[in-house]
């Protein structure tokens, strides 16, 4: 009995996956395609990036954590280094290695007093959300999984191949259906979709304002736009208030509709929005 016991003891740990974690959710999601099941992936800020605090559960998952991938979203800079401090086993992963960022604003037709009013110097950590950007993500965490895990370097590889195809095929899908728009202005709370807009030649309004509530002055100044641009949809995340985003739809006769710049499935999430903003734009 003894001997089984041990038996079934040993096969157990043998089959224990490694964990590695993800900073957010859609960085789980590329570990996941290409990872193929080989390791058990904790999602660290699984709801506002911006206002994470860890749980208890997350940091004894992180405790024993592989791998940490990384994007430079908010609260990396606060919390990776403590992280790294305690965690001397932990391998931080840049998976914006070799991507050049952009800076973070709202709208590129702001005027300049409102430039002169408001810091625009921090970069934007949003690149999951250009498909492009994605292939080179995708190859930063294949390269780490296949540096940690060699074993598993093949599964590695050729998972990766497959999803960049499918990027290409998300690509192809945003360049044909943004290219013939009546309007190329979209308006948005909180401003994550600047690669996107930058990938396809749009422009994105946003509400928010250095990561505050829009002051009235504000305000007053995005309805106005909304009216001029002919707005017919406003878009709000989950993650973010949409009290703003529904007062200026109320004041110039827009629609309010769900954007997700955190998907857990991205490519569905890719999907629905360029859907979304085509149809918004015709």
């Amino acid at each position: 009995m003894n001997k089984i016991f041990l038996l079934a003891f040993c096969c157990a740990v043998a089959w224990t996956k490694p964990i590695v974690s993800a900073s957010i959710a859609p960085i789980g999601n590329f570990v996941e395609i290409i990872s193929q099941n080989t390791v058990e992936i904790n999602i660290v800020a699984s709801s506002n990036p911006h206002s994470y605090e860890p749980r208890p559960e997350q940091i004894a998952k992180l405790s024993k954590s592989e791998l940490f991938f990384a994007v430079g979203v908010e609260f990396e800079k606060v919390w990776l280094p403590k992280f790294e401090k305690q965690f001397k086993n932990l391998i931080i992963i840049d998976t914006a290695k070799n991507i050049q960022k952009i800076h973070l604003n709202h709208d590129d037709d702001d005027d300049d007093d409102h430039h002169e009013n408001h810091d625009h110097s921090g970069l934007d950590p949003h690149i999951w959300l250009d498909p492009v950007l994605v292939k080179t993500m995708a190859e930063n965490i294949a390269l780490a999984l296949s540096d940690k895990f060699p074993q598993n370097a093949e599964i590695y590889a050729t998972n990766l191949n497959k999803f960049k195809q499918q990027i290409d095929e998300i690509d192809k899908m945003a360049k044909d259906s943004l290219s013939n728009l009546k309007s190329r202005d979209f308006i948005v709370y909180h401003p994550s979709w600047g690669y996107f807009a930058k990938r396809y030649n749009l422009n994105q309004i946003a509400v928010e304002i250095d990561g505050k509530e829009p002051k009235p002055a504000d305000l007053a100044n995005l309805i106005k736009k909304a009216k001029e641009h002919n707005a017919k949809i406003i878009f709000v995340s989950p993650h973010f208030s949409q009290k703003s985003a529904r007062l200026i739809a109320q004041q110039s006769g827009a629609v309010v509709a769900a954007i997700d710049e955190l998907p857990k499935n991205w490519r569905e999430n890719m999907e629905q929005i360029i859907n979304s903003i085509s149809k918004a734009l015709k």
